[in-house]
């Protein structure tokens, strides 16, 4: 089951030199195809397991570390998701990777840069075989269905604060890779359930770190209106009966758009209401 939030466990980066993870049972990943990316992700590194992703970048953004390191992970052994939910998945069976920037956009663009990350993963999946994907908000990947939707990946951002202004920003990616769910979770899928095929980690990795260069580099030249507009093209939320819970309360209405910050407007029976980032935390149609 993926998430969308972790808490911190371990520090330490490993940079993997001479020892590469399994993908699958005895299929090696392919560092030289991931080290040709011609990305801004020129530092990429690989741990067995670790705490958090997040964590451990973030530790690193504070020592100094530059803009642009990658940290892939074959397990997590502290992954939480949104207020406290657990989060496990056997090692190997998930892409687990966080990337540390150094924002060059406004303070107030930086939560852009997050949906960038998610349209780069809906767009990786398409690459791979997977042409459902959607964006649930405001930064989850779901496979539509009739049925219902069903969790794909989580994305979190985390800040690193230096004074007033943002020292850099450590985004984390958990996607479902592995066709094989845990038992109780039918709402949670996977890139090999949804495909078809056996998707390595490192094919879908290269392909989203070519993609979200290219959104960030969008984002560097103060195209942000891009950005919000593939967001919507790719929402599965927009248009829909929605179900809102807040720390105040919940409410029902239909999801309007997102506005230049991101934010949900969501059209009620008391008025049009808008949403910030972090306070939805379910949207589902209306049964």
């Amino acid at each position: 089951m993926v998430a969308d939030d972790r808490e911190a466990c371990s520090n330490g980066i490993v940079s993997n030199s001479s020892e590469a993870p399994s993908d699958r049972p005895g299929e090696p990943l392919d560092r030289a195809r991931l080290d040709g990316l011609s990305t801004r992700f020129g530092d990429i590194r690989w741990v067995a397991s670790t705490g958090s992703t997040n964590a451990d970048l973030a530790a690193a953004a504070a020592a100094g570390a530059p803009d642009g390191v990658v940290l892939v992970a074959d397990e997590q052994t502290s992954g939480r998701g949104r207020r406290g939910r657990a989060w496990s998945a056997a090692s190997g069976d998930a892409l687990l990777v966080s990337v540390l920037l150094r924002p060059t956009t406004q303070a107030s663009d930086v939560g852009w840069v997050v949906s960038a990350a998610a349209i780069a993963l809906v767009e990786a999946c398409e690459v791979v075989g997977l042409d459902r994907a959607r964006l649930k908000w405001p930064n989850d990947v779901v496979v539509t269905d009739p049925a219902g939707d069903r969790k794909l990946a989580g994305i979190l951002a985390e800040s690193v604060v230096s004074g007033q202004s943002i020292a850099a920003l450590v985004v984390g990616v958990g996607c479902n890779v592995a066709a094989d769910m845990p038992a109780g979770l039918p709402e949670a899928t996977s890139v090999d359930r949804e495909a078809g095929r056996a998707v390595d980690r490192f094919e879908l990795l290269s392909v989203w770190l070519g993609a979200f260069d290219r959104w960030l580099a969008r984002l560097d030249g103060g195209d942000v209106a891009a950005v919000r507009g593939r967001y919507r093209e790719l929402s599965a939320t927009i248009g829909r009966e929605v179900v809102v819970e807040t720390d105040e309360g919940s409410f029902r209405g239909r999801a309007l758009d997102v506005d230049v910050h991101g934010h949900l407007i969501v059209a009620t029976a008391d008025g049009e209401r808008t949403v910030g980032a972090g306070d939805v935390i379910t949207a589902r149609p209306v049964r």
